[in-house]
């Protein structure tokens, strides 16, 4: 085929391409504009036309070229036009608004993270475990005597229950987070500064103030020199961090098998602020968590040296923390997936 038929067979291609989308376009313009477009082939057959004949196949081929240009332009502006004329038509302005449901956070889960981020800003990790635990460490390595209330069917649900009294087989369901500890205590040197968020279960009845599982954060701290200073000071950073700048705690001596000396901890109802209500029982005080520094033959069971090193432990529930905070009356609500219950947090946090 001769150059001049190549060119008149080209601009009647040009001239009868039709695009209805932005893809045809697209396909336009790689075809007759493109960097390896037919049209720059031309040019490369211009070499052997006659010195004489130059001129007028280069004026053709540059008009094709302009040509190509112009109906790329062209059919860029329709397929623009019909596309906004379609959008147009998709559209109807009488039409009433649909509602935008917005999910909301649960509760304790509000609270949970809230209670995260207050320790990590000095200085805690979050560490987590199984919530199938075995009995060293839910129990033995903890320092529960084989005596302990705690180990018996009336607060623990257990999976394998032994029969000839070896509780070294028995599997459990977490009573607490303080399991996960031990796992980090047996996989870690000091210095450690942990806390410890999660599920656990008690074989408990279910009422407006008890449940058979409810959520836990436990925190741990062991290096050199940890003092029950070091504990009173950094509970109550996270009670005025929680509940306000005038919040204020007190210790009351208790008894926990993991530690000793061992203390109750109360914040001054934040209700009331410390007069006195219904709510804090008319003392002004209310039990949010229980501490105290970590027993030695709890490290001694981790293989940590007692002589050397010394901590303190706290463990509070989400569920006590968050009825504090939003004044939730019946733990049951928690787990009662009642979206008119829900719906109330979707402006917290």
């Amino acid at each position: 085929m001769e150059l001049k038929e190549k060119i008149q067979e080209l601009k009647q291609q040009i001239e009868d391409f039709k695009a209805k989308t932005v893809e045809d376009v697209e396909v336009f313009r790689i075809k007759f504009i493109g960097s390896k477009n037919q049209i720059k082939d031309l040019y490369k057959e211009l070499k052997a036309v006659p010195l004489e004949s130059k001129k007028e196949f280069g004026q053709l081929i540059n008009g094709l070229k302009s040509f190509a240009e112009e109906k790329f332009l062209f059919l860029k502006q329709a397929v623009g036009t019909i596309s906004q004329s379609s959008n147009k038509k998709q559209i109807d302005f009488s039409r009433p608004a649909e509602e935008i449901s917005l999910g909301a956070r649960h509760p304790l889960a509000i609270v949970k993270n809230e209670i995260i981020d207050i320790f990590k800003r000095i200085g805690f990790v979050v560490s987590e475990g199984p919530e199938v635990e075995d009995d060293w460490h839910n129990f033995s390595a903890l320092n529960f005597p084989p005596e302990h209330p705690a180990r018996d069917m009336q607060d623990t649900f257990f999976i394998e229950k032994s029969d000839d009294g070896d509780r070294t087989n028995e599997i459990a369901l977490r009573t607490h987070t303080s399991s996960v500890q031990v796992r980090v205590m047996e996989n870690s040197t000091p210095p450690i500064r942990t806390i410890s968020p999660g599920r656990v279960y008690r074989n408990e009845a279910i009422s407006a103030r008890a449940h058979c599982f409810f959520h836990q954060v436990e925190g741990l701290y062991i290096d050199t020199d940890v003092s029950f200073a070091d504990l009173k000071q950094t509970l109550l950073y996270f009670a005025r961090e929680m509940f306000g700048e005038k919040a204020n705690i007190r210790l009351r001596p208790s008894y926990f098998p993991f530690t000793e000396p061992s203390a109750e901890v109360d914040v001054s109802c934040t209700i009331c602020n410390a007069k006195g209500c219904n709510v804090c029982k008319y003392t002004g005080w209310l039990e949010i968590l229980g501490c105290g520094m970590v027993d030695p033959n709890v490290l001694k069971s981790a293989n940590i040296d007692p002589d050397k090193y010394s901590g303190f432990a706290f463990g509070m529930g989400i569920e006590r923390i968050a009825q504090l905070k939003f004044r939730v009356g019946d733990l049951r609500l928690y787990s009662e997936n009642d979206i008119r219950f829900l719906k109330q947090f979707k402006s917290a946090y």
